[in-house]
């Protein structure tokens, strides 16, 4: 897999400096308090940037983060809605393009995911928009952070930074059973954009189909009616798979979205190339009675950052962070209570 491209850290950041909002939002280096007024109406939506919150939706998302463990790895449950559509900056910043090596799996009910890039933090999103499904996600902070360092949780600014995560989901599941995952590919050649289609970037063509779609050919339909944009950065494709045992990798290729049935996804071209290892290793072992995170075990890299199991029926996860696989994580897409 690979991380969002080149094109993604500044990006965010230029949306979140042209944010709208009745109160400030601060870079991640800047002393500048994200506070909303006492005289501000909790019930009035805010127009932020492509985040659609009331004041009270913003305290209860930030009040809702929390520190997991020591990855760092962040927790938060976004409440509002958000702008599935708006456009990102092209403005990029420079990002090597080594160190991809993300494995995917599909079986049953289980999806599941490593994800191998540079040593971030990340953070677990719950996300239940007024306009789609309720989803787990999770998210590389670094590109809401802008740095590797542990986010200053007592800072409100980091707190709204983080907020933003809900529009840039790595992996995730839907309360409906679909989950979407991506991994680099060194191949791949879009189709000449079309101009009556809305252009959506690398991550958040994976919000749309967490948000919208229930099924595999749902999601489908939803990434054609899309222009792709992975700008000059790294290259992805996907795997998508639903709870009732559907599946499919898309990758474009030759100038067209291409289909292939397969259940595993690594970091070859589906449509050009040729296994790699980790890919014949997952393929030969993804039937067998090995547990998912097992599995992820297998083919996990020294570079590791997370690894994922959904169970797409119960709609929980488990997830372990830098390969320390006897602390599970296990989430859920129900709200925590309290």
């Amino acid at each position: 897999m690979t991380p969002l491209h080149r094109a993604r850290p500044r990006a965010l950041r230029g949306a979140l400096a042209a944010l709208a909002l009745a109160v400030p939002l601060a870079t991640a280096c800047s002393a500048t308090p994200d506070v909303v007024t006492p005289a501000f109406d909790v019930t009035a939506p805010v127009r932020s940037g492509v985040l659609r919150q009331t004041a009270d939706e913003i305290a209860r998302t930030s009040a809702s983060i929390r520190r997991l463990d020591d990855l760092p790895l962040y927790e938060m449950t976004f409440h509002g809605g958000y702008d599935i559509e708006a456009p990102l900056t092209k403005d990029e910043l420079a990002r090597k393009d080594e160190g991809w090596a993300c494995s995917l799996f599909h079986r049953g009910t289980e999806f599941g995911r490593n994800f191998d890039w540079y040593p971030n933090p990340a953070i677990v999103v719950r996300s239940d928009p007024p306009d789609g499904y309720a989803s787990l996600s999770v998210v590389d902070a670094y590109y809401l952070l802008g740095k590797r360092d542990p986010a200053d949780l007592a800072d409100p600014a980091q707190r709204r930074r983080l907020a933003h995560a809900v529009l840039a989901p790595f992996d995730g599941m839907n309360e409906k059973g679909l989950a979407v995952g991506m991994a680099s590919t060194p191949d791949a050649d879009l189709p000449v954009p079309d101009p009556a289609k809305p252009t959506l970037n690398d991550v958040r063509i994976m919000r749309v189909l967490l948000d919208r779609a229930a099924t595999v050919d749902e999601a489908l339909t939803l990434m054609r009616a899309y222009n792709i944009d992975f700008s000059d950065g790294p290259q992805v494709h996907y795997l998508i798979a639903d709870r009732s045992g559907a599946t499919a990798v898309v990758e474009y290729g030759k100038g067209r979205m291409n289909v292939v049935k397969d259940r595993v996804l690594t970091n070859w071209s589906v449509v050009s190339g040729t296994p790699d290892e980790r890919h014949r290793r997952l393929t030969a072992t993804v039937d067998t009675k090995t547990d998912g995170l097992d599995l992820l075990r297998s083919v996990a890299q020294g570079h590791t950052r997370w690894s994922v199991v959904y169970d797409l029926k119960a709609g929980t996860a488990r997830l372990v962070t830098a390969k320390r696989w006897d602390r599970v994580h296990t989430l859920s897409i129900a709200r925590p209570q309290g």
